[in-house]
């Protein structure tokens, strides 16, 4: 049976579209079946996946709407082993079209269990907010991701979020795990960049993956082409870290499987 990670923070500009896609695409390459369901409106993974947006006709809206089965929204990519559920601007209206509607927490949940057998990991791109799509897709998950970057801001609203996940675990979600926060857009000549990874290290210790994502022009270029990093370069400094990242991913999941 698979296993659905949701990738979150209500922070805009984490990393957090990049790291659902590399490690997505990561992952394909190193032979696991995966699923990625782009949750944000602004359908950058779709994008960054080489689908034209303005062309998608089924995706995410119509999967929480439930007018066409998970299976039918699925959409293949030029990666190995990867399928996606695209995104499309029309998304935005699903939180008011949910609003009044029963168990509008468990949509994704109950679109997506039929798909849990026929993938390794299902991952979710969420939108940067704490609205009702990302409580979806944490109420759909077995794990979170949080993409945290080497920045100043680093910290503020990760308590936040972390309330979020403790709330969703107390009433929709008592199974919810912390996979682990990553670590991105790091830069080892600023001394910044240093503190923020040591400061994350000590309050979170055990929870913080090993891999570290680097800042990379090269991976900032990817989306641009519609493509993975580890499609667009794979020998740059990007590839090597969200292949490092799949593989403690998956190291990490054989030890508590």
């Amino acid at each position: 049976m698979g296993k659905i990670i949701a990738i979150a923070n209500q922070k805009g500009g984490v990393g957090k579209t990049t790291t659902t896609v590399n490690l997505a695409a990561s992952l394909g390459v190193l032979e696991k079946k995966v699923l990625l369901i782009d949750a944000d409106p602004q359908a950058n993974a779709t994008s960054g996946l080489g689908i034209d947006v303005e062309a998608v006709e089924i995706g995410t809206y119509q999967l929480l709407e439930h007018t066409k089965t998970a299976k039918e929204t699925i959409i293949p990519t030029d990666s190995p082993n990867l399928d996606l559920i695209p995104s499309h601007i029309d998304l935005v209206a699903i939180e008011i079209e949910l609003v009044d509607k029963d168990e509008r927490e468990y949509m994704m949940k109950k679109a997506i269990s039929e798909l849990k057998n026929d993938y390794d990991y299902i991952l979710i791109d969420c939108a940067p907010s704490l609205g009702l799509l990302t409580l979806n897709a944490l109420t759909a998950a077995d794990s979170v991701i949080i993409p945290i970057q080497c920045e100043y801001f680093a910290l503020e609203g990760l308590g936040k979020l972390l309330n979020t996940i403790k709330s969703v675990q107390k009433i929709h979600n008592p199974d919810l795990d912390i996979e682990g926060l990553l670590l991105t857009m790091f830069d080892s000549r600023l001394r910044l960049s240093n503190q923020v990874v040591e400061e994350v290290r000590k309050h979170f210790s055990e929870m913080v993956f090993d891999t570290i994502i680097q800042r990379n022009v090269r991976l900032s270029e990817a989306p641009s082409y519609g493509e993975s990093i580890i499609k667009y370069d794979a020998s740059s400094k990007g590839a090597i870290n969200y292949l490092n990242m799949a593989n403690e991913l998956l190291k990490k999941n054989k030890e508590t499987v």
